[in-house]
């Protein structure tokens, strides 16, 4: 028996799949590279490159490889991106869920994990924010994700499938023995601009909007390491094999940190100083954002392991270095603190 994994060579994907195979469990990966990279795949793992919305592909696969199980994270991700051409983010997140469920309730595949994001609440009116908060996105890559989540909620009911969904708060950090992490060009993580910054590879890092009703005046996060998430996705899997009820989890740690606090941290971890512009608020950006991790706590045998943003900053800058040393032609001029 068999996890296929949408976007498994991408960041997230990646690290669940390392993670999947570290627990002892067969993988299988769709693809189209678009922003991930075949050589983050543990060897072995099979790699189909093509499109999650191929419904033959995506059949073939399952039934070549006896999957019993889906996690899904093919998609797009960028809020602003999404607010100019959110005809895309409908296409690739929610029209290509419909295919992929279709292809799963076809192949007789019961069990699926979904990749969402805590950009269903939009801004919410208290916060930790929790699973039974109002959804009311404020982009179109937040609508695009509750679309697929009540899409998701209906073919299960339908066809008898068990389900969780994930929804992310705000991931960072990479793999701590430095193997893999976020290498797309044009990332636009807070995390991965902070630490390119440090490196060198940017002149300045921007801050959008200082005069938010926050301590600081800019934008608060609760961030998740990448790899805690990763084996949230194992824990979830394991969850449905014990035969666990459907669930929609915030996946965060209950901690916020705002935009400059992020920054100084990413200056703490590499001893460099950078530039920071600050500039006006941006279309769709939320204010505040901190989940209440009660359920996800309760419902899963789950415990984070590096829940501090000194660790996320940290891991963040060696695998960032890492790059770097492939390719320090892109190096600027980072200023020692």
């Amino acid at each position: 028996m068999t996890v296929l994994v949408t976007g498994g060579a991408g960041y997230i994907g990646s690290h669940t799949v390392r993670a999947l195979v570290d627990a002892g469990m067969s993988v299988v990966v769709i693809d189209n590279l678009s922003t991930g990279f075949s050589q983050f795949l543990p060897e072995g793992v099979p790699l189909f490159i093509g499109d999650a919305a191929d419904e033959s592909l995506v059949s073939n696969v399952i039934a070549q490889h006896n999957v019993r199980a889906i996690i899904h994270f093919a998609g797009s991700v960028v809020v602003p991106e999404s607010m100019r051409d959110p005809l895309a983010y409908y296409r690739n997140n929610t029209m290509t869920t419909r295919n992929l469920l279709n292809a799963a309730v076809k192949c007789n595949v019961s069990r699926f994990i979904f990749s969402s994001t805590a950009a269903v609440y939009g801004n919410p009116d208290r916060t930790p924010v929790s699973e039974e908060a109002p959804t009311r996105p404020m982009s179109p890559y937040g609508s695009s994700k509750l679309m697929t989540e009540i899409m998701l909620h209906d073919v299960a009911t339908a066809h008898g499938m068990n389900y969780v969904v994930l929804r992310y708060f705000n991931v960072a950090g990479a793999d701590p023995q430095a193997r893999i992490g976020l290498a797309t060009v044009g990332a636009t993580h807070l995390l991965k601009i902070a630490v390119e910054a440090a490196t060198g590879q940017r002149a300045k890092i921007d801050v959008f909007g200082t005069d938010y009703p926050t301590a600081d005046g800019s934008c608060i996060r609760d961030f998740i390491h990448v790899t805690d998430l990763a084996q949230a996705h194992v824990a979830a899997l394991k969850y449905l094999d014990r035969g666990g009820h459907s669930a929609t989890l915030n996946c965060g740690y209950g901690r916020g940190y705002s935009v400059l606090e992020t920054i100084e941290a990413v200056r703490r971890a590499s001893g460099r100083n950078f530039a920071v512009a600050y500039a006006d608020r941006r279309p769709g950006d939320i204010m505040t954002m901190i989940a209440d991790t009660t359920r996800i706590r309760s419902t899963l045998d789950w415990t984070p392991q590096y829940d501090s943003l000194d660790t996320i900053a940290r891991h963040a800058l060696a695998w960032e270095e890492k790059l770097l040393s492939q390719r320090p032609d892109q190096a600027l001029a980072a200023v020692p603190a």
